[in-house]
Formats: structure tokens, C-alpha cells, sequence
């Protein structure tokens, strides 16, 4: 058995006149992965191909001829063809990755008799990219924030994210073996896209981690999804191309949000490391004074009250700076309730920062 392609022109007009039957799929749309063909002619039987009967492949469409639920022929690209008992097995190669090596692996596996007494169909299977698949992480995914690279600083946190994935099938046959298998009518996408999703959502764990190694912040996702989208596949590859004949091709982010706790977290810790370096503490000895001094003006007990507060602000920053200038390090006692600062001196009554009285 084989197919012989029609030539354009006057020769494909006079071939598909003398087509006795012919197998057609006007349009596959973006929920259907493969569809089994109408047959419009004069036969009898809808799973019987008639020698000379015509086939017609659309663009984004692979036809697979099928008998007894084994692949006879593939047309992977769009034309017209003609079904000749006589010939031998054929493919046509429209581009689709790892079609050929396939169908040559099925060759050793598959006869072909020619006898047309057998169950016969033609199968339309959607290559072109099913987009629109919404997913979103219904748990938190970890992802590492790196505070200071010098030290090494880093801290993990819990990310929650949602966009939008598309996927394309690449191997037909893989596709149509391990997959959709014989149907009496067609495969829809719902029937695959919840474990799809599942999968994806699976391989987003060592994607951020991944993510998170090359110094992407969580914030900056929305603009690296061409890392993300490297990253997933990666991920993917096997169990979906390999297996199924299913390549990931595109991912968005939409949002990313982490906890409040874990943001809180990641400013203090990132200003903590950030006063190790005696400059930096020595800037945060002067924004505190003038904090305080702003606030001292304000102080409804008077200025002078006031201004107590400022001289301890200054000493307790003065502190921090010597205590971080030799060994440009500084020790944490909690976080002030007002401005959220790392406390560098145990027990302080008064915020050295903002200069407000702790409780």
C-alpha cells in the first residue's frame, strides 16, 4: 500500500475526478487533537479505503491511514493524495521532528497485505500549537532569593504564580500510539490537558530553582519566560516528546505574589546585609538622624523631649556604624514595629532609626 501525491494543476483535477472515494477533515480547532476522517464517496463501509480513493491533508493537519489499528501511512504534509493498494509504504515529510525514524520503526513491526477487507481509517491529527491553557499554582512553589552574594546570604520563599501555556504535537505516530490509540471518533484535549497541567506544575519545582541559580528575582519572572520556558521543557522533554510525541512550546506569567511574612523577611534581611559595609551603615547613621529630627520638631512633649530622642538615635547609630566597621558584620536583636529595621543593640528602649520608644 502506499500514497501517491497528486500534481498540481490539470493532473490533480484529473485525479480527483476519478477518485472513487475521498477522506477529508475541513478544520481542526484548538480543543481537538485528532479526528477521525469524513469519507465522501460511493463505498459502502466508512472503515473500508478503496484502492485509488483520494485523501486530503490540510495545512496543520498529519493524515495517518490506519487498518486494524496499525499505521499503514503517514501524509504529514498539506496535499492531495491518491490510495494505491499496489505501492509500497510511504511517508511525507512535512518538517514534523522525528516522523521518519518513527514510521521506519513501524515498518518492522506492521504487514501490509493489501487487502482491503479489513477495518481501514484515516486519522487527522492537529500539529499546529494548541494554545490558551491556563494554569496556576494552587500550592506554593519554593524559590531562592539571594540577599548578598558576597556572603552568600540567601533565603527561601514561597512563590505563587499563573499564566497561560501552549504545546504542539510533533510525532503523530507517537501521538496516536501512546496516546489517542483507535477512536471511534475523535480525542479531544480535555481528555489530556489535566495531567498535561499537573505535569507542568510539577516541573516548575527544579524550573525556579533553576530560575533562582541564574539570579532572576521572583518579581522579574514576567520578563525571563523565555528562561522559564527553557527551563520547563527541559523538564518535560522526555516524558512528553519521547513519550507522547508532545512538545511544550510556549509559557507567560501573568502574576507572581509571595506572602507578606516572607516580603517582610526579605527587606529586613536584605537591609541587614546591606549595613555590613561600614559606607552603608555609616548612610544609615545619617537618614536615621534626620528621621529623628523630623520627628523631634513633631514630638507633642516639646523639642527638648524631643531632641533626647534624637541624641539616643544618634548614639545607638553611631554604635551600629563602629560595632560594623571592623569586622563589617552586624548582630540582629528583632526588627523595630514601626519601621520594620534590623535592632543592632539588645534591649534598646528607642528605635535607633525612626526613634520611636520600643515596647
Amino acid at each position: 500500500m502506499g500514497l501517491i501525491k497528486a500534481l498540481v494543476g490539470s493532473v490533480a483535477g484529473t485525479l480527483s475526478d476519478t477518485w472513487k472515494d475521498y477522506f477529508v477533515c475541513d478544520s481542526l480547532d484548538n480543543d481537538t487533537l485528532m479526528v477521525k476522517g469524513t469519507k465522501r464517496g460511493y463505498s459502502g463501509s466508512n472503515d473500508v479505503i478503496t484502492n485509488g480513493s483520494g485523501i486530503v491533508v490540510n495545512e496543520g493537519q498529519c493524515a495517518l491511514v490506519v487498518e486494524e489499528g496499525n499505521i499503514l501511512e503517514v501524509a504529514a504534509e498539506p496535499g492531495n493524495y491518491t490510495f494505491d493498494s499496489s505501492m509500497s509504504p510511504s511517508i511525507f515529510d512535512g518538517g514534523i521532528e522525528g516522523l521518519k525514524n518513527t514510521f521506519k520503526d513501524a515498518l518492522g513491526r506492521f504487514t501490509y497485505g493489501g487487502d482491503v477487507n479489513k477495518s481501514q481509517r484515516v486519522y487527522y491529527v492537529n500539529t499546529k500549537e494548541i494554545m490558551g491553557n491556563m494554569y496556576g499554582t494552587s500550592t506554593p512553589i519554593p524559590f531562592r532569593v539571594v540577599i548578598d552574594k558576597n556572603s552568600g546570604v540567601d533565603a527561601d520563599i514561597a512563590v505563587r504564580c499563573n499564566g497561560e501555556y501552549s504545546f504542539r504535537i510533533v510525532n503523530p505516530l507517537l501521538f496516536y500510539q501512546n496516546v489517542a490509540g483507535n477512536r471511534a471518533s475523535r480525542f479531544d484535549k480535555d481528555e489530556l490537558i489535566s495531567l498535561m497541567k499537573s505535569e507542568m506544575l510539577d516541573a516548575l519545582n527544579p524550573a525556579f530553582a533553576k530560575i533562582s541559580e541564574m539570579g532572576i528575582r521572583y518579581s522579574e519572572l514576567p520578563s525571563h519566560t523565555a528562561e522559564l520556558k527553557e527551563a520547563v521543557a527541559e523538564v518535560l522533554g522526555k516524558k512528553w516528546e519521547e513519550e507522547r510525541g508532545i512538545a511544550f512550546q510556549s509559557i507567560t506569567v501573568n502574576s507572581v505574589t509571595v506572602p507578606e511574612a516572607d516580603a517582610e523577611r526579605i527587606k529586613n534581611a536584605q537591609f541587614a546585609a546591606l549595613n555590613k559595609d561600614p559606607e552603608m551603615a555609616n548612610a544609615t547613621l545619617v537618614t536615621a538622624t534626620a528621621d529623628a529630627m523630623r520627628d523631634a520638631a513633631k514630638n507633642p512633649s516639646g523639642a527638648g523631649a524631643g531632641f533626647v530622642n534624637v541624641n539616643m538615635a544618634q548614639n545607638a547609630a553611631t554604635g551600629l556604624y563602629q560595632h560594623a566597621a571592623p569586622a563589617q558584620q552586624q548582630e540582629v536583636y528583632g526588627y523595630c514595629p514601626f519601621c520594620g529595621k534590623a535592632l543592632p543593640i539588645p534591649g534598646a528602649k528607642f528605635c535607633p532609626f525612626c526613634g520611636k520608644e520600643l515596647a
